[in-house]
């Protein structure tokens, strides 16, 4: 259970991690305290759902095509390693500190319809979710279910943690140099899955 929870959490939390519109609003509405546990759960919820397609259907139609899990674990290696070369670079020249803006408290249907967007409208979301960890779930055999678990748990977590320890976490966002540090070890852990990919078979 554990080979297989913990490998689908740190990909699952490494692949969130990355800065961009959905984890800014979640961290500008848990500094604002508004509507937090609902844009929260909302994020959670909807990745839960993509990540439970990829594994369970991407491990279906690979029984069908036995081509395909190959084709995507090497596609999802070579996706690993730009997107942790990229990491790599921006922990290099350094990035502006994230600014978490004063919109967005709005009413809760607003807010939560703005997540929604924010979420399903995202293409690289079904990449992350449905493709990449679909494909590299497929690699636990029997033990699939408990990497997607791994992966939804570190939705979970992820999310709540953003949404609620905001105010804590602002100030040490507020400097640069600490997404530098957090680019680099997201670049770390995905070349350590991209090399497992490759090589351990």
């Amino acid at each position: 259970m554990t080979a297989a929870f913990f490998p689908g959490f740190a990909l699952g939390f490494s692949l969130i991690l990355a800065i961009g519109a959905q984890n800014a609003f979640v961290l500008r509405q848990g500094l604002r305290r508004a509507h937090v546990f609902a844009v929260c759960l909302t994020c959670a919820v909807s990745d839960a759902v993509l990540i439970t397609l990829g594994v369970t259907s991407f491990a279906v139609v690979a029984e069908a095509l036995p081509w395909l899990a190959p084709a995507f674990r090497y596609g999802g290696a070579a996706f690993l390693i730009v997107y942790g070369a990229r990491a790599f670079l921006a922990a290099w020249r350094g990035a502006d500190a994230l600014q978490a803006g004063r919109s967005g408290a709005g009413s809760l249907r607003a807010t939560v319809l703005t997540c929604l967007a924010l979420t399903w409208l995202n293409p690289h979301v079904y990449l992350d979710t449905v493709m990449l960890l679909g494909s590299v779930s497929t690699q636990y055999g029997d033990a699939a279910a408990w990497f997607g678990a791994g992966a939804v748990a570190s939705s979970f977590v992820f999310f709540f943690g953003l949404g609620y320890g905001a105010r804590l976490l602002a100030p040490f966002f507020a400097r640069p140099r600490a997404w530098q540090i957090l680019d680099l070890l997201v670049g770390m852990v995905m070349w350590a899955i991209a090399a497992k990919l490759i090589f351990l078979l």
